[in-house]
């Protein structure tokens, strides 16, 4: 069974850094599409940022840009997200998610149900 477990969320000032991490058990996603969402209270679970299979590619939302970095650890099995110079109106529970459906898959995919699995999320508020 498929677990993904995210981590490193928490409470933090404008303007400060986080670094979310998510670790998958069950199945290596080595070659395959990852992603973090972020969904506030109230709204719709949107897209933050994509990395294809090999972390050569990245895409992010117009939103973060310049301020997040997605990457990943193919050896250890996690994909993390830095989040620098945060705004209050980036307070959100953060998801990661893999596509399974595609192999070799890009950074190209932006939408909830392009994706195959999906953590339990992590808490993040700034606070202003």
């Amino acid at each position: 069974q498929v677990q993904l477990v995210e981590s490193g969320g928490g409470l933090v000032q404008a303007g400060g850094s986080l670094r979310l991490s998510c670790a998958a058990s069950g199945r290596t996603f080595r070659n395959y599409a990852l992603a973090w969402f972020r969904q506030a209270p109230g709204t719709e679970r949107e897209f933050v940022a994509a990395i294809n299979w090999s972390g050569g590619s990245t895409s992010y939302v117009d939103s973060v840009k310049g301020r997040f970095t997605i990457s990943r650890d193919n050896a250890k099995n996690t994909v993390a997200l830095q989040m620098n110079s945060l705004k209050p109106e980036d307070t959100a529970v953060y998801y990661c998610a893999v596509r399974f459906r595609t192999l070799y898959g890009g950074s190209t995919y932006y939408t909830v149900k392009e994706y195959d699995y999906w953590g339990q999320g992590t808490q993040v508020t700034v606070s202003s």
